[in-house]
């Protein structure tokens, strides 16, 4: 049938459907209309249509419901068509919406009314108002009317938006609610300086505004008020009066909730008293406190009395915040005070301490003056007194006073520099700030010196010793004497002798033994300190001493005769004058042999034995006997410094008196040297030899009639390097012929090594014979260096090193190309790379066409190409590339080219005769190589003539061509293969010739 393309709308409306359709093709008579519930087939209303009508409203529907609409139009001769459409009212949104907190923190509670009419279900959407994020997105029942929406944030706004849901239809509502506030936590508040308090709290997100207000507890009234936003958790208060009590509310609001919150109480700190001195006070060991008040508010003054430098407090006084002095009454005398004056607000102190004040000293008790021993001082002590310190005197009779000054802990003073055996009298005072005491006086002796340069010696004497000393200069009227046998410590001597004494002689004493005096000088009641010298008597030397062989490897034995005398013991030497090493042994003195084992072989020694009596020495004549030799060990055959020497060097573990060295040549093991070394001497350079040959060196040790072998060693000298090294390329094979001229001597043959410059590539090594004097390097790199090492080789040594560096030639450039880019004045040229390596390219071009002078530039060695710029117009041009390497070079072949010509200038026409046309033209720079030039006739715009001319034709004449006729000509300027030609220009010939009378 005809399709009415029915559709249905709802215009936003839930209870209403709006039916609209096409007319059909030919019109209808009416429309009938049935709607019914979808699905259940049960006609709900029916309606009619006149002609023309293409739409209908369906009114009093149920919000949200399905419905099925048929619609059967008549047609003409009574034809009906019908069609079917299903339609959907939009839901109704809900009723009575509200959301509340129920004053809770963290809890928003939704419930609404059912909307009317049918519905799936609801779906929730709450959002956070400031933020604008969505928070929960939850989807209901159609049944439910109420959602619980927790762990929200305190003390914020949500935005709760309930949506309808029917189908695809839907219908929404919102409203807007608080949760209620959080208190703040932890409430701090304390000083920040005496004019600011500092308050902090914690969890304060849990509200939109915070209010706080500090109140001044001492005049009860409102220092500050402040709101702030959520997150603040600080706040300083500022411009506060010092020493001041604070209390400080806190309140939170959010939307309609306020709650009031925790309180705290602080003090600002006081400042500290200006001015604070300590003086004396009119009675006496009193001392009065001044200050002058501060700023601000304070409960009261503390104020404490300080005794000596460490302020130890001796006394403490409160008084009223108004105070200015307190006075300090029966203090000790001679001590030093300090005042501490502070100012107290709450539990905060400000404090400020005056400068030192004194009372009156007492004068020490207890003077003493002590020489203790000593000519050059006397110390002095006294009992301790209350004071700053202690002024000094003293005063000898023949020198001025010495006055000192001392600190208060001193209780004693040793005056150093004094002359001994003087009396001195000595005064002492106590000092306290301003006050000196009276003093306090003594006297007492210095000490005499003691003899100086005391000496006691035998001179050589084995029963005598004399004693000598320097007088003393002051002080002195006599000295005292004692000898003693030191190590008894028995007393031999005493004597007493005079001021003016200085030696005396002690006779009939013991050779050999130790005696020590001790000498001391008086003045007045006092004794110096007694001086000792000692010194021994001079012992008498040993006798019959004898130097044997025991017939055991290596030992000898000495024997000598007893001595008269005291001997501390005797010392044996045994020493050899070739060997450096020396046997020195001491032993008692009822000792007179001794065996002396392990010496060293092949070594005449020498026995000395001295008797020793203190520093004293007395020896006997020398006994000699020799040691057998040993054979060299660790023998070793070395090149020497050049390469005709040998170094042969060895170990003397035999002795011996001199070495035979013996050299044979390795082959024919006959000797060809023989060379006497002396004892002491461990190696020898043995010279004139032949280079790179092997040898065979033995060494017989001598030792008195006694000869000992060494073990045969074996060398060789280091061969001669290879003569005249040269490497030079070997024409175009890309090798290198590397050749020598033998050296001098033996050799077992070449080694050669080959390391590319400038590259990590492995060394290449090659041996070559001993009768070799070259060798090819071949499969190298073109244009690359090398560096040749060579050696010539004996045994495990090399010669010295000769090296050589050798290039390869170059490869040459290739595919060289010069191409016009379509320019008057510029040629491109490029190449390919070719392998291996360069120094630089060389590049040239030079004009065919002129004689002008080559351009030649050099280029990088990784250069492919270059722009010539700068040329002649209409010239040709050869360009050639050159690969250089050092010395050894490579060239492409040569190409030429051509620069495009310009165009001729000036080009003029004129008809001499009604039958001719001539064309004229000037040449633009360089001449061309050559000109064409073609007629046309314009009419026909056919050509009519064509004439090639050379490079030096400036004009031409075209004959025969039609009287009164219009040309064009065009030249053209011809450059190899490019040409430039002028523009048309056109002219007509004359219509008849000039008739001459």
């Amino acid at each position: 049938g005809t399709l009415l393309n029915l559709s249905v709308s709802d215009h936003g409306r839930s209870d209403s459907l709006l039916l609209s359709w096409n007319e059909p093709k030919g019109g209808a008579e009416g429309y009938l209309l049935a709607l019914s519930s979808l699905g259940s087939g049960t006609q709900l209303q029916n309606g009619s249509a006149g002609p023309n009508t293409t739409s209908f409203w369906f009114h009093g529907l149920t919000p949200g419901m399905c419905y099925e609409i048929e619609v059967t139009a008549t047609l003409a001769c009574m034809e009906t068509t019908s069609q079917t459409v299903t339609a959907q009212t939009s839901p109704s949104p809900v009723r009575n919406l509200s959301l509340s907190s129920g004053r809770s923190s963290a809890v928003l509670h939704a419930s609404w009314a059912h909307a009317h009419g049918q519905r799936d279900g609801y779906h929730l959407a709450l959002y956070h108002s400031n933020s604008q994020t969505l928070v929960r997105n939850v989807s209901t029942l159609p049944n439910a009317s109420t959602f619980l929406f927790d762990g929200l944030l305190s003390g914020s706004e949500y935005a709760l938006k309930v949506t309808t849901l029917s189908g695809s239809g839907q219908a929404s509502t919102s409203i807007h609610q608080w949760t209620a506030p959080s208190i703040p936590t932890q409430l701090r508040l304390r000083p920040g300086s005496s004019t600011s308090l500092i308050a902090s709290w914690a969890d304060a997100t849990g509200a939109a505004w915070l209010h706080l207000a500090l109140h001044n507890l001492l005049t009860q009234t409102v220092a500050t008020t402040l709101s702030a936003r959520r997150g603040l958790t600080s706040y300083t208060f500022q411009h506060l009066h010092p020493g001041t009590q604070y209390w400080l509310g806190l309140s939170v609001t959010a939307g309609p909730y306020t709650v009031a919150g925790p309180n705290a109480t602080a003090w600002t700190y006081p400042l500290s008293p200006g001015n604070v001195s300590l003086s004396s006070a009119e009675e006496q060991s009193s001392l009065q406190a001044r200050w002058s008040t501060p700023a601000g508010e304070r409960d009261f003054y503390l104020v404490t009395l300080q005794e000596g430098e460490d302020s130890t407090p001796t006394r403490n006084i409160s008084v009223g915040g108004d105070n200015n002095h307190v006075t300090f009454h029966g203090l000790g005398p001679g001590k030093q005070y300090s005042v501490q004056v502070t100012a107290v607000a709450g539990p905060y102190r400000a404090s400020a301490r005056s400068t030192a004040a004194w009372t009156q000293p007492l004068a020490p008790s207890g003077v003493n003056l002590s020489s203790q021993g000593s000519p050059y001082s006397l110390t002095a002590s006294w009992e301790e007194a209350m004071g700053e310190g202690y002024l000094l005197a003293l005063s000898p009779v023949e020198h001025p006073v010495k006055n000192s000054s001392l600190l208060r802990d001193v209780t004693n003073f040793t005056y150093q520099g004094l002359r001994p055996g003087t009396l001195y009298t000595f005064e002492v005072s106590t000092v306290a700030g301003p006050y000196t005491s009276s003093p306090r006086r003594i006297a007492n002796w210095t000490y005499p010196l003691p003899p100086e340069q005391l000496s006691l010696s035998n001179r050589g004497h084995s029963t005598s010793l004399q004693a000598s000393w320097r007088a003393a200069t002051t002080g002195c009227t006599g000295y005292m004497g004692t000898l003693r046998e030191s190590k008894s410590q028995e007393q031999v001597r005493n004597v007493t002798m005079g001021n003016d004494w200085t030696n005396v002689t002690f006779e009939d004493l013991v050779p050999g033994r130790q005696y020590t005096l001790e000498l001391a000088a008086m003045a007045g009641p006092y004794r110096s300190p007694a001086r000792s010298a000692t010194d021994w008597t001079y012992p008498l030397a040993p006798a019959g001493v004898t130097l044997t062989n025991t017939r055991r490897p290596l030992g000898l034995s000495a024997f000598w005769d007893t001595t008269a005398g005291d001997v501390d013991q005797f010392h044996l030497q045994l020493y050899s004058k070739s060997h450096p090493a020396q046997r020195n042994i001491s032993v008692g003195p009822n000792t007179h042999n001794f065996t002396f084992l392990g010496l060293s072989p092949g070594i005449q020694y020498f026995l000395k034995v001295t008797v020793l009596a203190g520093p004293y020495r007395s020896s006997s004549h020398f006994a000699t006997e020799w040691t057998y030799p040993l054979s060299l060990a660790n023998v070793s055959v070395q090149p020497g410094r050049r390469p005709q020497e040998l170094h042969v060097s060895w170990v003397e573990s035999g002795g011996g008196r001199d070495h035979l060295v013996q050299l044979s040549v390795a082959e024919s093991l006959s000797i060809i040297r023989n060379v006497s070394i002396p004892r002491g001497v461990t190696q020898l350079d043995l010279e004139g030899l032949v280079p790179g040959s092997r040898y065979r060196v033995e060494i017989i040790s001598q030792a008195g009639p006694h000869r000992t072998s060494s073990q045969t060693a074996i060398g060789y000298t280091v061969p001669l390097p290879p003569l005249s090294l040269s490497a030079s390329p070997v024409s175009t094979a890309w090798a290198l012929a590397v050749r020598w001229e033998t050296p001098p001597g033996q050799r077992d043959g070449y080694l050669l090594s080959m390391h590319e410059e400038g590259s990590s590539a492995p060394v290449r090594n090659l041996e070559a014979g001993k009768d070799s004097t070259n060798v090819t390097l071949a499969q190298l790199e073109p244009g690359t260096c090398y560096l040749v090492e060579i050696w010539a080789v004996a045994g495990p040594y090399r010669s010295l090193r000769k090296n050589v560096t050798g290039c390869t030639v170059p490869a040459a450039p290739m595919n060289l190309n010069l191409t016009n880019p379509g320019s008057s004045s510029e040629l491109y040229m490029c190449w390919n790379k070719p392998p291996g390596r360069r120094d630089h390219y060389r590049v040239a071009l030079y004009s065919l066409s002129t004689q002008s002078r080559e351009r030649v530039q050099t280029l990088s060695p990784d250069a492919q190409n270059i722009t010539w710029t700068h040329l002649e117009a209409g010239s040709r041009f050869a360009a050639q590339v050159t690969a250089v390497k050092g010395l050894f070079k490579a060239s492409s072949t040569n190409v030429t080219q051509w620069t495009h010509p310009l165009a001729p200038a000036n080009l003029t026409l004129g008809s001499p005769s009604a039958s001719t046309l001539q064309a004229s033209w000037a040449a633009m720079g360089r001449e061309a190589e050559g000109y064409v030039v073609d007629v046309y006739d314009t009419a026909s715009s056919s050509r009519v003539g064509r004439v090639v001319l050379g490079g030096d034709a400036r004009s031409h004449i075209f004959r025969n061509l039609s009287p009164g006729t219009r040309y064009s000509v065009a030249v053209r300027a011809t450059a190899g293969p490019f040409h430039a030609s002028t523009p048309n220009l056109t002219h007509c010939t004359r219509e008849y010739d000039t008739v001459l009378a």
